[in-house]
């Protein structure tokens, strides 16, 4: 998990070492607070004036923080019912994300469900355009279930893969670089 130090530096576009001369701190003592060492005296405030926030903006909530990586991966995970409940992965994590108070859990959940929006979108297309390109291919087997099928476990794979990250990064693995909602 990222802490509120290295989330500022990147912010501000530094490297540890820049902002180890802008704050006049050795380079060792960044690297330690941003391994999760705890801030105090003259290192919180020469961060803090380097930064130019108040010295409490350097301390993060735990607690919100932890609540708001919950609260994602819920959203994340709800995008599962669409295994057993048709729409399921857009319905659940619509009414989740859009419920959520967190600011952090609701930017992850707006990310989660436009995933899942284009992924509905392709598997929708692919099943109506499947008993087309079986006849035009006079293929005998139901294509649309090998679709089905392949893009269902990709669906996994992806919600998977986005509960790990959310687990080790605290952010998404898989996500768009733009969001229209």
């Amino acid at each position: 998990m990222k802490t509120k130090v290295q989330i500022l530096r990147e912010e501000n576009h530094l490297t540890q070492t820049e902002l180890a001369e802008k704050s006049g701190l050795s380079l060792r003592t960044i690297q330690r607070i941003e391994a999760g060492n705890i801030l105090k005296g003259f290192t919180l405030k020469a961060l803090a004036e380097s930064f130019e926030v108040k010295p409490e903006d350097l301390i993060l909530d735990a607690d919100k923080i932890d609540s708001d990586i919950k609260r994602a991966k819920l959203i994340n995970f709800s995008a599962l019912s669409s295994l057993i409940i048709p729409f399921g992965n857009i319905i659940f994590p619509s009414i989740l994300t859009y419920k959520s108070k967190e600011a952090k859990a609701k930017e992850l959940g707006k990310n989660i469900l436009m995933v899942q929006i284009i992924y509905t979108f392709i598997l929708g297309t692919l099943m109506l355009v499947s008993p087309f390109i079986q006849k035009a291919f006079a293929i005998k087997f139901p294509l649309f279930l090998v679709f089905l099928v392949l893009l269902k476990a990709l669906n996994v794979f992806i919600i998977f893969k986005n509960g790990l990250s959310l687990t080790q990064k605290s952010d998404l693995y898989i996500k768009l670089k733009y969001s229209i909602l």
